[in-house]
């Protein structure tokens, strides 16, 4: 993975520079020690979704969610004060928004000027990104006529480009007095417009100048820094200013702007917060935080890579203490009801956030106090909860961290197709033959930057010359005419495009069994619960040839025999080798397994069990046994296309009788006794394996399936096939 770029990343890189537990006694005690802990930690943070000056720069809709995303991220996790934290938004009041003045002045104000040598100090930026003439080469340390830079909210009124140059932050960054820095960037300059269903986080800059204002800003603090043209040219070709920087996406790339249904967010902000929710003990280096993430923003959005450049082996924004994990915390309360702020969940299960999801509350040392239970719809990231424990053992506070006990996953979900433009007179023909397969839903395009507000799962359309040229890094595209389906990232799903005049009725006949496999692999991924699931269990993918070298790894993350922090792993699987899943129940009990493979055409099979005639206890994993799926001698499992894979493990205390029965019944009709077999009834198949998951759940909701924490456990590792 091509994620860490040690050198030049303030001015190659690109995006525009190329909590702990409380218990409800011990809070203000707890308090006191924290802030004793480390030294003061200040935060500034930006984020921009409205850019009303002029008509180059398209407005964005998840920038504030950022600048949320990371406040409850520090304050929860990482032991910042709120009063440390400056947010500077679009949504503000006139003094907070997000103008270049006011940037700087906060950069200046609350940063430089209260930073002291050892301080912790966090500057996140979401908004656009952009790029301006370079005026200097002396300036720069490569043939690039161009400098990256931060597009603040006032940019480009009556035409002045206000834009915050590279060079300008890496000025920011010399003048702090501490070296623990770290810089985040969700912007890019790479694209622009809309992609799919996303926002690209760039605006046009090419043949732009910087303003005077500007340059002038940067001649003072160079000044004031004693650093020359040529001394500072060369600072930045040898590295970061301080600390370490962390950006969204490679140069040539887009940063992400994604609509997660009833909210939005920047793709790599949110993968990254969610993921540091999680993250038990010490959080692990920048470098193998970044590891973990960059896989899942690969499933999100192939073409978004995440880098990061400076002091890479540093602790997670230079903060290193004991911490449970947490899916959540208590954000206000009122009597037995509380607010809570959903952050830690993984966004595939979000849907399964509903009322009669359970909460345990937890404290510092993850021993539960309590349980909360939702009683309201999620609206984004919060939902409204009570306390169902009738527990005496003190009030609810705002703060307190919290650990999911169950979840609903609820019996209506529907995958949802977007219809694109390109499909015209035939979008109403789609929609019917769309509709006619159940729990599939077709959503016509709307007018607009986002043209499925509510987002989709994936969009059907015709391949037009404007793809074509979007696309152009891809090669062996498609034909003009042709249907198929893109990612709701605009990226192609592979095998899935016909030949150019087919009819659309025809094109989703044929496409049927891919968008069933694509329904079940839907339905299931709400079950995924690596980061809540208090059976501990580990999976492992590598090679039959080297058995010892892992490609990829998850853990349960409360498995505290198995930690998963300092490690880094490629999740790149070589094309037309032999591999094989490890997994190891450290249970001292038994579990019952399955275990799914997921490929980029969206093809769906099942990999274990593959002794479809043994007996019952086929699926039986014992204590403390490590399984292996794969032996050359009875399973060969190899990749013989380049693309995005994903293999699923699923386990529970109880026997999975349903699935085994349909699985047998695939078996028999597919004529094999022993081997992986293609799920062509792929959602029965899921409904059966999600009744087994819930069936030792008394409560339930209207036919929704109620899965417990303490019963079940379902993990995924992605992976590239790569040539």
């Amino acid at each position: 993975m091509s994620y860490i770029k040690r050198r030049h990343f303030l001015q190659l890189a690109g995006s525009t520079l190329a909590t702990v537990g409380l218990s409800q006694w011990d809070m203000e005690r707890y308090s006191r020690v924290l802030a004793q802990e480390t030294p003061r930690k200040l935060a500034l943070l930006v984020g921009i979704n409205q850019y009303t000056a002029s008509q180059r720069l398209g407005d964005l809709r998840g920038c504030v969610t950022d600048v949320e995303l990371q406040e409850k991220l520090l304050i929860h996790r990482f032991g910042f004060s709120d009063r440390n934290i400056l947010k500077l938004t679009s949504d503000a009041s006139p003094e907070r928004q997000p103008t270049r003045q006011n940037i700087l002045t906060a950069f200046e104000e609350h940063l430089i000027k209260q930073a002291k040598p050892g301080d912790v100090v966090v500057f996140h930026f979401s908004g656009h990104g952009s790029r301006l003439s370079e005026l200097d080469p002396i300036q720069t340390c490569r043939d690039d006529p161009f400098n990256s830079t931060l597009v603040p909210a006032d940019s480009g009124k009556d035409g002045w480009v206000g834009d915050i140059m590279g060079r300008t932050l890496f000025l920011l960054m010399s003048a702090l007095q501490t070296e623990n820095v770290t810089v985040v960037l969700d912007s890019c300059y790479s694209g622009g417009g809309t992609r799919g269903n996303f926002r690209v986080r760039s605006v046009a800059g090419n043949g732009l100048q910087p303003s005077a204002e500007e340059l002038a800003y940067q001649e003072r603090w160079m000044a004031q820094l004693q650093l020359s043209g040529a001394e500072l040219a060369r600072r930045r070709c040898a590295g970061v200013a301080k600390g370490v920087v962390l950006a969204s996406a490679q140069r040539n790339q887009a940063a992400l702007d994604a609509d997660f249904g009833d909210f939005s967010a920047g793709a790599f902000t949110y993968l990254m917060t969610q993921y540091l929710w999680q993250e038990t003990g010490g959080f692990g280096s920048v470098e193998s935080a970044i590891a973990q993430i960059a896989p899942r923003l690969r499933w999100l959005s192939p073409r978004q890579i995440p880098l990061v450049d400076g002091l890479q082996s540093s602790p997670v924004y230079f903060v290193n203490r004991p911490i449970p994990p947490s899916d959540a915390a208590i954000a206000q309360v009122k009597g037995d009801r509380a607010t809570v702020w959903l952050g830690g969940i993984a966004q595939e299960a979000l849907d399964s956030f509903q009322p009669g999801a359970r909460f345990a509350i937890v404290d510092r040392n993850g021993q539960t106090s309590g349980l909360l239970e939702l009683v309201s719809p999620r609206q984004g990231l919060r939902a409204e909860a009570k306390r169902v424990d009738g527990s005496n053992r003190g009030s609810l506070q705002p703060g307190m961290l919290l650990q999911e006990a169950s979840r609903i996953v609820p019996a209506n979900l529907r995958l949802s197709i977007g219809l694109d433009p390109s499909l015209a007179g035939e979008t109403n023909a789609a929609k019917q033959a769309l509709s006619a397969i159940p729990r599939l839903e077709a959503i016509p395009a709307q007018s607009g930057n986002t043209p499925y507000p509510g987002g989709v799962q994936y969009i059907l359309s015709r391949m037009s010359a404007d793809y074509q040229q979007i696309l152009q890094q891809i090669p062996n595209l498609p034909p003009i005419g042709s249907i198929g389906l893109f990612t709701e990232a605009l990226d192609l799903v592979p095998q899935s495009f016909g030949k150019p005049g087919e009819a659309v009725t025809a094109a989703i006949q044929r496409l049927e069994p891919k968008l069933r496999s694509f329904l079940a692999a839907y339905l299931i991924k709400k079950t995924l619960n690596a980061n809540s699931s208090a059976l501990a269990i580990e999976v492992s993918l590598n090679l039959v040839e080297q058995p010892d070298r892992r490609l990829a790894r998850v853990s349960t993350v409360r498995d505290r025999n198995q930690p998963l922090s300092g490690q880094i792993y490629p999740h790149q699987l070589p094309l037309n080798q032999l591999f094989q899943l490890r997994v190891t129940n450290h249970e001292d009990s038994p579990l019952y397994l399955t275990s799914l493979l997921i490929d980029s055409t969206g093809g769906l099979v099942t990999i274990f069990p593959y002794q479809w005639f043994a007996s019952e206890d086929l699926m039986r994993i014992n204590p403390q046994q490590t399984l292996l799926i794969g032996d050359p001698e009875e399973l060969k499992l190899k990749a013989v296309q380049a693309g995005m894979g994903e293999a699923l493990v699923i386990a529970s205390r109880s026997p999975m009788s349903r699935a085994i029965k349909a699985l047998r019944t695939l078996a028999q009709e597919q004529r094999v006794r022993s081997g992986a077999i293609a799920l062509n009834r792929s959602v029965e198949v899921m409904n059966d394996l999600l009744d087994d998951l819930s069936r030792t759940r008394s409560r339930s909701v209207e036919g929704d399936r109620a899965i417990d924490v303490s019963d079940t456990v379902s993990l995924s590792i992605s992976f590239e096939v790569r040539d």
